[in-house]
């Protein structure tokens, strides 16, 4: 069956979501429209095909147990010079994202990984771009704010044109 790419994240809602993905673009990052706007809870990870329908199983489990909590983006942040990425910060609901993706990548789950770097809430809005317009990304959306109720998470699949799909969504509360 091979191997699929997935990823498990926290949608940011409209319109917050379009109006990030479009200035994302506009300040060169050409991946931009390939990938919805977006919190990680696990990133990119190979995996075989045939483990989708256990890891949508365990999915479903954390989320059962999860429950809705606020989200609130404001400014903006960089991992730079330690890797090419300019942000919007998680001011609030940072910690249920940690407890989350903790949950989502335990190590006797189905998509158990290490993570490169410690885990980092945010919201990437330039990566890998000239650092003149990193600079200018970290700057236009210093003073911007969202908030909205976080009610649920979902997996994307990377396809072979390297843009994400949403597979399914997996909602707080209830299982299957």
């Amino acid at each position: 069956m091979g191997t699929v790419t997935l990823g498990v994240s926290l949608a940011v809602p409209e319109p917050h979501g379009s109006l990030l993905q479009e200035r994302r673009a506009g300040f060169g990052d050409t991946a931009a429209y390939g990938i919805p706007t977006h919190v990680t809870l696990v990133p990119p990870t190979e995996v075989d095909a045939e483990t989708v329908p256990a890891i949508e199983r365990h999915l479903a489990e954390v989320a059962a147990t999860g429950r809705p909590f606020p989200m609130r983006l404001s400014g903006t942040g960089t991992f730079r010079p330690l890797s090419p990425v300019v942000y919007v910060r998680v001011a609030a609901g940072a910690d249920a994202c940690t407890w989350l993706q903790k949950q989502v990548r335990d190590a006797s789950g189905p998509i158990a990984r290490e993570l490169q770097f410690p885990y980092h809430p945010h919201v990437t809005i330039a990566h890998g771009i000239a650092e003149e317009a990193m600079d200018e990304a970290y700057e236009a959306l210093k003073d911007f704010e969202a908030s909205w109720t976080c009610t649920g998470f979902a997996l994307y699949e990377q396809g072979p044109d390297g843009v994400w799909r949403k597979l399914r969504d997996f909602p707080f509360g209830r299982e299957g």
